[in-house]
């Protein structure tokens, strides 16, 4: 009897493996691309930041900030609030409700456009706001004629978004790949042609990137229209598409608040910097920070996509264990990925500073600045995938109270303590970052280990029902 139950306790523990391995192989699919895909979209604003430089000083800075501010005030807005269709499309994908993934996206194309508008509002006087916080005024004023020209691609940010959860939630990422790729070398050429050749200056770049926004909702549109992958889940616009409206808003302004937090949480360190003794080198150290922290989340980024996939496909299919599984996976691949990332950083400690500048203050303080850069760095991973489970769930609202917590209760007071009273400067204030992080990441395990993951299944059942009972009592 005792050697049938050590054997019945075997088999149990290899099929919990198969399944590991299962759910591996399924995520490692899903994210591959996304990491891929993340980094090309990110890259389009480098190019336009790096080919704008050669034309001087005041085109540099004004495109930078006009970057800074446009991404803050409007696309990571429509990003975040995008976020809601990974619960809503996801869930409904895997219960099979194919038909209501179009629909779920219509709303959300509408919903986004709706809140353009009045962040185009803040776009236009952007050169008389920005004075007001201290910036100069010719900065100022170039900065706002960018983001004028950014606006198209605002409107086409407001139907990519949509477009791109709607493909991810169903992992058809091949697709995103190729068109990243192709409007990437798009992009460099046009911008490069507008800038010089059409002698357009730091207008051409921002028009480069609008055209290239709009390219991309074509090509991934005409995907959609014709494509055999997504011949179940497309659907005509109709009046249900309108009656979704709110229940995008539950989900996208949670989520939309998740993401936003933490963004200007670094923007405004930023800001911060510049109030020390040496502001120059403590603004451009800090700025090189978070553009090793921006480029290395591009990474996680993509596991906590597969994990918001994964988690909310099988939710929906009414599969408890899979998702909690699915979830193990995706911490796997981030912790490994922050050991491997982290450990190469502080290893190159000395040298990381060089490929930024060659002031030798920047590259000292660079080196002294890489363990707390490899602290965000392991951080980052956990909490990208572990945003990516409360997104498969639906708890955008418990994410957004615990991002308010972690670096507006803990964070930025402990950066400005340590950065203003203990007179640690910039150090002093990436450690205030890295405390929020600590605290966003630990709340979020505590949450997600303690998920009653049956119960998840209900109110994932109950939410793809409830849609189709208000949409016919609407009817009725």
């Amino acid at each position: 009897m005792e050697e049938e139950g050590k054997r019945e306790l075997e088999r149990k523990w290899a099929i919990t493996w198969e399944g590991f391995v299962q759910e591996l192989k399924k995520a490692g699919y899903i994210a591959a691309p996304m990491v891929a895909v993340s980094v090309l979209q990110y890259l389009l604003q480098v190019v336009s930041v790096i080919i704008v430089g050669h034309l001087g000083a005041l085109a540099l800075s004004s495109v930078a900030i006009a970057t800074s501010i446009t991404n803050v005030t409007g696309f990571s807005l429509l990003s975040g609030m995008a976020g809601g269709l990974e619960t809503l499309c996801g869930q409904a994908y895997g219960a099979k409700q194919y038909q209501k993934l179009g629909t779920y996206t219509y709303s959300s194309i509408i919903s986004l456009i709706i809140m353009c508008p009045p962040i185009c509002v803040l776009w236009i006087f952007m050169g008389k706001l920005l004075p007001l916080v201290g910036q100069d005024t010719s900065i100022s004023e170039e900065a706002c004629k960018y983001s004028m020209w950014l606006i198209p691609a605002l409107f086409g940010g407001a139907v990519l978004k949509p477009l791109t959860r709607f493909l991810q939630t169903q992992s058809v990422i091949l697709p995103m790949l190729i068109t990243s790729f192709s409007i990437l070398c798009f992009h460099t050429i046009t911008c490069w042609t507008l800038v010089y050749k059409l002698q357009l200056g730091q207008k051409g770049a921002a028009i480069a990137f609008s055209l290239s926004t709009w390219l991309n909702v074509v090509l991934l549109g005409l995907y959609v229209k014709f494509s055999s992958s997504c011949e179940k889940t497309r659907a005509p616009l109709t009046r249900e598409a309108f009656y979704g409206i709110g229940e995008f808003f539950r989900l996208g302004v949670p989520s939309a608040v998740m993401v936003c937090l933490k963004w200007w949480s670094l923007e405004l360190l930023t800001l911060l910097s510049g109030l020390f003794k040496n502001p120059k080198l403590e603004t451009s150290v800090l700025s090189i920070c978070l553009t090793i922290s921006t480029l290395h989340f591009t990474v996680p980024y993509g596991f906590g996509v597969a994990a918001s996939t994964r988690v909310s496909n099988e939710l929906g299919a009414g599969n408890p264990q899979l998702a909690r599984i699915a979830v193990l996976v995706a911490l796997f691949l981030a912790g490994s990925e922050s050991v491997i990332v982290s450990s190469g950083l502080f290893l190159s400690r000395q040298v990381l500073g060089y490929a930024y500048s060659n002031d030798w203050q920047v590259v000292h303080y660079i080196s002294a600045m890489t363990p707390l850069i490899c602290l965000s760095v392991i951080m980052d991973s956990l909490q990208a995938v572990l945003s990516g489970v409360a997104r498969g769930c639906g708890w955008q609202h418990i994410g957004a109270y615990i991002n308010l917590g972690a670096f507006y209760l803990v964070g930025l007071p402990v950066a400005g303590v340590l950065g203003f009273v203990a007179h640690l400067r910039g150090k002093g204030l990436w450690i205030g970052i890295v405390a929020g992080s600590l605290v966003q990441s630990f709340l979020l395990s505590i949450i997600t280990a303690f998920t009653d993951w049956n119960k998840q299944v209900t109110e994932a059942r109950a939410r793809v029902c409830e849609r189709r009972s208000s949409v016919e009592n609407e009817e009725n």
